[in-house]
């Protein structure tokens, strides 16, 4: 799973990337110039895995892996702040290379650190940059048209005639909607029709994570966010750096405790971004690894047995499933087969989120 980072200049971006990653990138105010992304791939924190590893003591722990990429600050409009931020192609591309994005909105006071726009203001940057990812969407949705309606008029004779009838029906919906602004993830397409525009990477369909950056004593502002595949959240950025970085574990806990943080945001980030895109995780165990598996939520059997190896799924026959829950109250793996808590499934049941599988399988040479 990828998350991009994005957001206007000094909005405390990298900040969040490094509370996210416990990095250490440099924070200084973006004046442009040189384009770069910051990557950096870390471990799902799960305490489910660290019971297992308990429970097993493999020889190996493997936790799930998210990547964050952190992108280069959008340079905001002065001339007419209602028209968003200007991108470039190389920042588009950037932007469109991420399974979701984390769009981070300033909200803190410094004067030391101006806004790119001149003042503080959430509403105003959240609907600027939502503006800018629409328009780039526009672009591409006029020029596939305009190229569409050339090929159409050849008639039938041309073998994709079929398609591009279908493509084009569906871009011509889409962009009025597009026009007023709005973005594709609140459009209604149906599964078949999601498909087909799938290579287009369209920007404003993307789930989005909104992070309300505060103030160590700010509250998060009260701003309606009524889009689908969508959600906000609010992190006191520079505070939360700060204490992620301290290396003394005890001086930790002591400035979460002045400030009533019972965690630090990253599992909590990464749980909101898990169900925004409908992933989950399950488990297999043994002595040699203990390991958590990203998947869609209410994936199938065979799909889980696919992630693992595309041999298990090939000659998939049973699933061993056993919940989690089922699983620790049990004590162990005998004790909960004893109890008629290990469930053999077939190909087409429905794992949860936390059940631990063994695939039976068996592949002709």
């Amino acid at each position: 799973m990828r998350i991009g980072i994005i957001g206007l200049p000094n909005c405390g971006k990298t900040t969040i990337f490094n509370v996210l990653t416990g990095g250490k990138a440099p924070t200084a105010a973006y004046t442009g110039g040189t384009f770069q992304v910051n990557t950096a791939v870390v471990p799902v924190p799960d305490p489910r895995v660290d019971a297992l590893s308990q429970m097993y003591n493999p020889q190996k722990t493997t936790y799930a892996r998210v990547e964050y990429a952190d992108i280069a600050g959008l340079s905001g409009s002065t001339d007419d702040q209602t028209k968003g931020v200007g991108l470039s192609g190389e920042l588009m591309n950037a932007i469109a290379n991420n399974d979701a994005l984390l769009h981070v909105v300033r909200v803190f006071e410094d004067e030391t650190v101006p806004h790119s726009l001149g003042s503080v203001n959430p509403a105003r940057d959240i609907a600027s940059l939502d503006s800018e990812l629409s328009l780039s969407d526009l672009s591409k949705i006029e020029n596939r048209l305009e190229r569409l309606e050339v090929s159409l008029k050849k008639g039938k004779a041309i073998p994709t005639f079929e398609d591009d009838q279908k493509e084009y029906e569906i871009l011509s919906r889409l962009k009025p909607h597009v026009e007023q602004g709005q973005p594709i993830r609140d459009f209604e397409l149906t599964p078949d029709e999601e498909k087909r525009l799938r290579g287009f990477q369209f920007l404003s369909a993307k789930p989005v994570l909104i992070i309300f950056n505060l103030g160590d004593e700010a509250e998060p502002p009260n701003i309606d966010y009524p889009h689908q595949k969508s959600k906000t959240t609010a992190i006191r950025g520079r505070l939360e750096m700060d204490i992620a970085q301290l290396e003394d574990e005890d001086d930790r806990t002591m400035f979460m405790e002045e400030y009533n943080l019972t965690e630090l945001s990253t599992a909590r980030i990464i749980r909101e971004s898990y169900d925004l895109l409908g992933r989950m995780v399950f488990f297999t165990t043994g002595e040699d690894e203990v390991r958590a598996w990203e998947v869609t939520q209410n994936a199938p059997a065979i799909e889980c047995a696919g992630a693992i190896h595309s041999d298990l799924a090939r000659g998939f026959i049973r699933a061993e499933v056993t919940s989690y829950d089922d699983l620790m109250a049990a004590g162990s793996n005998a004790a909960a087969k004893a109890a008629g808590k290990v469930r053999l499934e077939g190909k087409d049941h429905i794992v949860h989120d936390g059940d631990i599988i063994v695939v039976r399988f068996n592949v002709q040479k």
